[in-house]
């Protein structure tokens, strides 16, 4: 299992560099929805199969094909012809991505003391949350649906004005 472990993590961090680096727009963000799947793989390692699930129906399937939507619809397909793959400001991306590595490494060793050596496990099933998600939670559930809907109509609309403009 520790294989795999470092597989899947090793195939994210390299799927999430690739979607900071590379200089194509398509690109990036299929490979920003190959990180959301490795994200989706942990979680279902790590036996929370809920948040795995959610990580695979709302990012992968939902926000990762929106962005891919969205660049093609409102970009032009040509690729840059100025430079190599990578983008030129690399270097900076990697210093900031560093420091921010840096500072959450900081708050998690810092915070490793002040918790309870043995913490009881949570009895909450995925069963359970979807029932409440379809009984209790219902009405936010579909304003929510309904909200995204009318947020990916207008970002299609939008879209469409752009593209007669160009014309």
């Amino acid at each position: 299992m520790m294989i795999l472990f470092w597989l899947i993590a090793a195939l994210t961090v390299a799927a999430g560099l690739a979607a900071v680096l590379l200089r194509n727009l398509v690109h990036c963000a299929l490979t920003l929805s190959v990180a959301f799947a490795g994200l989706a793989l942990l979680f279902l390692q790590l036996d929370a199969q809920f948040a795995g699930f959610a990580q695979i129906l709302v990012y992968v399937g939902a926000v990762a094909i929106l962005v891919v939507f969205a660049i093609l619809l409102t970009r032009s397909s040509e690729t840059p012809q100025d430079g190599g793959v990578f983008s030129r400001t690399w270097l900076a991306g990697l210093v900031v991505a560093a420091a921010v590595f840096a500072v959450i490494a900081w708050a998690v060793l810092a915070s490793a003391g002040g918790l309870p050596h043995e913490t009881a496990v949570p009895t909450v099933t995925v069963m359970q949350i979807g029932q409440a998600l379809m009984s209790r939670y219902v009405l936010p559930l579909e304003i929510v649906a309904l909200l995204l809907t009318a947020a990916t109509i207008g970002a299609v609309i939008v879209a469409m004005h752009e593209k007669e403009d160009a014309k």
